[in-house]
């Protein structure tokens, strides 16, 4: 950008993004670009939706020689009438508008996984061509689309039996958008047959016309028969029948079955959300973590099976497992509009109070199947114990003085151990009474550290703040060996406002630079803790930004009744929060958001390049000039 060009940096220059223009301008924002499949999948998933509601027991998938994909069910059908406040048909909205649906609140759907009203509108925006055809109220509608824009309005093409209900959606995905432009078979595949066995009754075809293949699922039986066929010859414990359970509670239903596999053999690892697959977990796999690691410890307790100083961590009772956990509660909260992993803090304790109390009951009724999960978890702890080293938590051994604020943990096994590097004086406190003792260490920083991304790494340490960071977590700074790592995990834990942001970026910088190695082993994570508490009666949620904010508050306002108030609070900073909200949000792994930094081959020149601009003291050109070009995204606070 030219200095003239900053020069001319006025009102115009603002661009106003409108209608369906968000998703074209930044797809991966919206959806998975690597392929179509996930357009695919959220046209999949609304039919499934209408099968979980009970108004549709099959659905036809059917995949064109030209990588068109075509969906149909025989649900209600898309409302087609005129939308009382827009004035226009409703399918039109569904469509054509982000964040327009008929999932907001639960008026609709008990249950469903596209509560963001963005699923089929992005497919629309992504599309080169998309056509929907609607069977409702005795009559055949259709509407047309072109990269998004309506081309046909919504009319009658024919007559049915008022009973012959139903949607049928065909698009055509638009290569530009994609890195791959054809659909991976395989993978819709296994995802539409994992929707049947989750969905009894259900039947779901799929015809690939490239191959002339044809593919037919409909499951009367539960989890625990999908479990046993997926593992096939492989050896495990119990068998022949997985430990599994359902249980209904107050607007959830929570299904598992799990199984320990023997001698090495490699798990599966399958988890959904309203038959939503969450293939990075969440805080419904977290709960499940939990309630089996509690009850087989209570177990072994009570039995005296664990041989002396040995304590079985979460780690040693699960990476043997296989599962397949589903749950279907309202109002589910995901990482993303990929969904590809559950966020919802509450169903932690949803499925760890579901589970842990009927796997303890079970445990104490099978004792021989039992025995023999302890065996496999004891065995994998033995493992652990023979090739982890220990750490010295009282001091340094061979160096410096740990510093005087660190709070460390009591765990000498460094593969358990997390550091949390927190902003201020008031929230380390708050994070020293939030902490679990046994393996979580906190150091408060004071203050913004230095700027350390010109500075060669013998004057680094003429800030006492960096020095005690080196201290604390065992290493030298530009060294590659790590074996004096105390922790696996280091955390930034800073505010989630602008100076928090300022100053988690200096301390990445810090690692970037000084510490690669540290970051490319997989070890540096940035806490996200929230920015706002929303309460609407006696409901309490905790949101990360605005985006989200004003998401939630939409479908709080689509479901309350009566005269309840939603409530909004701000959090200032970390300190602000007391200890037992700090734990829930930030700390406690079944519930926290924890961000793994990444530095690898293929993202090393674009992380340097961009931090070298925000950072060196020779760029400050190089950033005004950036400002001027990205400062619209800013928001402004007062």
């Amino acid at each position: 950008m030219s200095v003239e060009d900053v020069n001319e940096y006025n009102g115009d220059s603002i661009e106003v993004l409108e209608g369906l223009d968000p998703v074209r301008t930044r797809p991966g924002m919206y959806t998975d670009t690597s392929s179509p499949n996930h357009l695919g999948m959220e046209v999949i998933d609304n039919s499934v939706d209408e099968a979980l509601a009970g108004f549709a027991d099959r659905i036809d998938v059917t995949l064109y020689e030209d990588q068109s994909l075509e969906v149909a069910d025989n649900g209600r059908g898309m409302p087609v009438d005129i939308h009382s406040k827009e004035k226009v048909p409703a399918v039109e909205l569904i469509f054509g508008r982000l964040h327009a649906g008929g999932k907001f609140s639960n008026r609709n759907y008990a249950f469903s996984g596209g509560l963001h009203g963005v699923g089929v509108s992005v497919v629309n925006a992504l599309s080169s061509k998309l056509e929907a055809e609607i069977k409702r109220d005795g009559q055949v509608y259709k509407i047309g689309y072109s990269d998004g824009n309506k081309t046909e309005d919504l009319h009658v093409i024919g007559e049915v039996g008022r009973r012959n209900t139903g949607t049928k959606i065909r698009f055509w995905p638009n290569p530009k958008y994609f890195d791959r432009s054809t659909f991976r078979v395989s993978s819709m595949i296994s995802l539409l047959k994992a929707k049947a066995v989750l969905c009894p009754g259900l039947t779901i075809n799929f015809y690939n016309a490239l191959t002339k293949e044809k593919y037919s699922w409909c499951f009367k039986g539960d989890l625990k028969e999908y479990l046993v066929n997926t593992l096939g010859d492989m050896k495990y414990v119990p068998s022949p029948e997985p430990y599994y359970g359902h249980m209904e509670l107050e607007n959830s239903v929570v299904d598992w079955a799990i199984v320990w596999m023997n001698e090495g053999a490699s798990t599966i690892s399958e988890s959904y959300v309203n038959l939503i697959p969450t293939p990075l977990g969440g805080t419904h796999v977290n709960g499940l973590r939990q309630a089996v690691n509690g009850a087989l410890k209570e177990f072994c307790d009570i039995h005296n099976l664990l041989p002396k100083n040995m304590s079985l961590t979460i780690d040693d009772t699960w990476d043997d497992a296989s599962f397949v956990l589903s749950v279907k509660i309202p109002e589910p909260q995901f990482s993303g509009q990929t969904k590809e992993k559950l966020s919802s803090r509450e169903c932690a304790s949803l499925v760890a109070g579901a589970v842990k109390d009927a796997f303890t009951l079970w445990l104490n009724a099978n004792i021989e199947a039992a025995n023999a999960i302890v065996e496999i978890c004891v065995a994998r702890a033995n493992a652990r114990t023979k090739s982890s080293k220990t750490v010295n938590r009282k001091k340094a051994v061979g160096g410096p003085t740990l510093p005087g604020k660190l709070r460390d943990c009591t765990s000498t096994d460094p593969s358990r151990g997390e550091l949390f590097l927190v902003e201020g004086e008031s929230a380390g406190g708050s994070a020293n009474t939030a902490r679990d003792r046994e393996y979580q260490a906190v150091l408060p920083l004071r203050g913004k550290i230095l700027n350390t991304w010109d500075k060669e790494a013998t004057r680094i340490f003429e800030s006492n703040c960096i020095q005690d960071i080196s201290v604390a977590i065992g290493l030298d700074p530009e060294s590659d060996d790590l074996s004096g790592l105390r922790y696996d995990k280091i955390c930034i834990l800073a505010d989630a406002d602008s100076d928090g942001l300022h100053i988690g970026t200096l301390i990445c910088a810090l690692f970037v630079k000084h510490f690669p190695r540290l970051i490319e082993e997989g070890h540096l994570y940035v806490a996200m803790p929230p920015l706002y508490r929303v309460v609407c009666g006696t409901e309490s949620h905790y949101v990360l930004d605005d985006e989200e904010r004003d998401d939630l508050i939409r479908k709080l306002n689509a479901k309350k009744r009566g005269n309840a108030k939603i409530e909004v609070t701000r959090f200032k900073g970390l300190g602000e929060m007391n200890p037992p909200q700090l734990k829930e949000t930030t700390m406690d792994p079944a519930t926290r958001r924890l961000v793994q930094l990444t530095l690898t081959e293929d993202n090393e020149e674009k992380v340097f390049s961009l931090m070298d601009m925000l950072l060196a003291n020779k760029r400050a050109a190089d950033r005004r000039d950036w400002l001027a070009e990205n400062g619209y995204l800013a928001d402004i606070e007062d």
